[in-house]
């Protein structure tokens, strides 16, 4: 028996020594981190008094290391540098004990398991190596614990019952380990396990670990839930579960989580609880459904929960952002409808009358002269009011791309030809190149127009002399598919290239003098830009400075057979079979003049009215082949007349062409003219050529005049 313990003894001394030097840097690094919870001079002593005591140990180990016998002196000198060790080590958990800081209360209970826990691999060697390092020492912070000091005022019961669990556990332990030595893998096994288990804990600190029985019954639930809700674990534990919850969830929280112990696998939820202070604190929870080790025994449910207040909080803010960003969008929509519709209302008789007027033959050179001014001035800003709405139009994504088929080359033909008097008016000559095939192609030609024509418009009037080339090359990409680039080319006045990068955003034009030179408001080539990639293109530019610029625009489109007709020829005349009965409909009296000014050569027989009030009553007394209907009226709108008129009980009043003619132009207020019952619409500045268009294709001469009634 004595041979076995010496025999155990030198074991364990040799393990000791070779271990001399993780042991001191261990105990350097504790010493180091030591000073952040304890005075500097407290670290030092202990550090002093951990390394003599290691100085010690290595002096009564280094013959049992080198294989060699020892005497019963120095395995007792081995004994008690154990001893004062694990004494020394024992006493800086003591020290941060009574620190009065939570982190070191932390320290002090992992010190000392680790104290306890290195003690029971001693005794794997030695009975008397573990009584001596690890129960003494034990017994010792048990009653230090008890019946010490407690700076913090922490529940006892809790850390005194770990750390009574914890010894009685090593205890067993190294019952097993003298009793057979081959149930060691077992027992590290455990450990392992163990650890695993406080390595969970730790990583969790701020969230809540609980499990319960899937009956709902409490087993376990960790100490984080008091800083989390207010209640300790044993006022949790000895109340039922789901006692916390808001009243709202508590209908259906239960329910999900039941489902769950059917169904198997793991959920997320989001629901309220209730404080101990009263407050309501939003938690997010993970549960999954876990098998004990018991044979037959019924799944538990695992949870662990965070409180995610500041979550919902910006979940919350950025709702509100949200709502605030949509009324600022829609207060954003209805100021741009009402200035658009103020902005046009005006320029409809500026813009049609001085139209009228500078054809006339009556005129004075130098009068006709100052109208062409008047309506190129009215033109320009008719167009300023068009690019903004559509600029503001392509950034709401309200622009939808058409697919028809067209001809390519017939498109640049009508841009070229729009385009050939105001160049040679300049000097310049305007032409048109070709290159590859050219086939028909399914696209938005309106668009493709009207970027081309933006283009061929700044090249014009950025260029003094020589001239502008557009350029068509179309060539297959796939069997069904086309690629078709459109340049345009000019000598004019170029570009440095370091205005090229900006020219496409809005409002830019190259510098501060081309908007007073040229006009402009710099937002074509924006637009432009926006409607190339609403149509997945590319477009772009280059230039030299005083030799010219070409800009162009790249669109892969499908091929197609067939070619659907493209009348891009304006009207300039009226066919009737028969004379036009026309009402119109319009408060503005110079706008109800313009129409009958611009109408004057054709047969039209016009009848107006003042307001929807009037139209109603003037389509029940006499029969009209078409309506001309404005919206903002007063006494009665537009759109309630033509609901008023659809309503009416005469059938053919049902038929009734009802055109909105009106400087409501966007996309939702057309849909609202259509979905009053109108049949289409005709936007304010009034084109002479649309309007003609609209006169000639909607009226239905077939049908005679009602008997009764007599004829506008």
């Amino acid at each position: 028996m004595q041979q076995f313990l010496d025999d155990g003894l030198d074991e364990l001394a040799a393990k000791a020594y070779q271990g001399r030097i993780l042991r001191t840097g261990t105990t350097v690094a504790v010493a180091a981190l030591a000073t952040t919870l304890l005075p500097p001079e407290t670290c030092g002593l202990w550090v002093a008094l951990a390394l003599t005591s290691e100085v010690l140990g290595q002096w009564a180990t280094r013959r049992q290391a080198q294989g060699e016998k020892a005497g019963q002196g120095l395995r007792l000198a081995h004994v008690l540098s154990v001893a004062l060790g694990s004494l020394i080590w024992m006493c800086l958990g003591g020290l941060f004990w009574l620190g009065g800081q939570a982190a070191g209360a932390i320290c002090a209970v992992l010190i000392w398991l680790s104290v306890i826990f290195f003690a029971q691999t001693y005794a794997y060697q030695s009975r008397a190596g573990f009584m001596v390092s690890g129960v003494a020492p034990g017994v010792g912070l048990m009653l230090f614990v008890i019946f010490g000091p407690n700076p913090l005022d922490l529940p006892l019961l809790p850390v005194a019952g770990m750390l009574i669990m914890t010894l009685a556990f090593a205890f067993d332990g190294v019952l097993k380990a003298l009793a057979a030595r081959r149930e060691l893998d077992d027992a590290q096994m455990r450990l392992r396990t163990s650890e695993s288990q406080y390595r969970v804990l730790a990583d969790n600190l701020t969230d809540v670990i609980a499990l319960n029985d899937v009956d709902g019954h409490r087993r376990y639930i960790s100490p984080s839930i008091e800083a989390a809700m207010g209640y300790s674990m044993a006022e949790l534990l000895s109340t039922e579960n789901y006692t916390f919850l808001h009243p709202e969830d508590a209908v259906w929280v239960p329910g999900e989580i039941s489902n769950l112990a059917e169904t198997g696998g793991e959920m997320t939820l989001q629901y309220r609880v209730i404080h101990k202070s009263g407050t309501i604190i939003w938690v997010e929870t993970n549960f999954g459904l876990i098998t004990t080790a018991e044979p037959g025994a019924p799944p538990q449910i695992i949870s662990v929960s965070r409180q995610i207040d500041a979550r919902k909080a910006m979940e919350t803010e950025l709702v509100e952002a949200r709502h605030r960003a949509e009324q600022a969008a829609a207060a954003k929509s209805e100021f741009l409808a009402n200035m658009t519709h103020e902005l046009r209302t005006p320029l409809n008789a500026i813009v049609g009358f001085s139209g009228i007027m500078r054809k006339s033959s009556r005129l004075e050179d130098q009068d006709a002269r100052h109208l062409s001014l008047i309506h190129d001035a009215s033109s320009t800003l008719l167009e300023l009011v068009n690019s903004v709405l559509d600029f503001s139009r392509l950034e709401a994504g309200a622009v939808e791309v058409e697919a028809r088929a067209f001809d390519p080359q017939a498109a640049v033909e009508a841009v070229a030809a729009m385009m050939r008097e105001q160049a040679q008016d300049k000097g310049l000559k305007l032409e048109v190149v070709t290159q590859g095939e050219i086939t028909p192609l399914l696209g938005d030609v309106s668009r493709i127009r009207q970027i081309l024509l933006n283009f061929v418009s700044n090249a014009v009037k950025f260029t003094a002399q020589g001239g502008v080339t557009l350029t068509l090359h179309q060539v297959a990409v796939e069997s069904d598919r086309a690629r078709l680039r459109l340049e345009v080319t000019d000598t004019g006045i170029g570009l440095e290239q370091d205005q090229i990068a900006h020219l496409f955003e809005r409002f830019t034009q190259a510098d501060a003098s081309v908007s007073r030179q040229y006009g402009g408001t710099g937002l074509g080539l924006a637009i432009c830009k926006r409607t190339v990639e609403l149509m997945g293109g590319t477009l772009g530019a280059a230039s030299v400075a005083g030799q010219g610029s070409t800009f162009w625009f790249e669109l892969v489109l499908p091929q197609t057979d067939s070619l659907a007709g493209d009348d891009t020829q304006a009207a300039e005349s009226l066919d009737l079979a028969a004379p036009l009965r026309l009402l119109v409909v319009e408060d503005v009296a110079v706008n109800r003049e313009l129409i009958t000014a611009l109408l004057a050569p054709f047969d039209v027989v016009i009848e107006t009215a003042e307001n929807g009030a009037e139209a109603v009553a003037a389509v029940k007394a006499r029969a009209f082949d078409l309506v001309l209907m404005d919206v903002q009226m007063p006494v009665m709108d537009g759109l309630s007349a033509t609901r008023a008129i659809r309503a009416l009980a005469d059938p053919h009043l049902r038929g009734l062409p009802i055109i909105a003619m009106t400087a409501n132009v966007l996309p939702e207020q057309v849909q609202k003219c259509l979905e009053a019952g109108m049949d289409d619409h005709l936007g304010k500045p009034v084109s002479p050529t649309r309007l003609l268009e609209v006169l000639a294709e909607w009226p239905d001469f077939t049908r005679a005049a009602e008997p009764g009634r007599a004829v506008a």
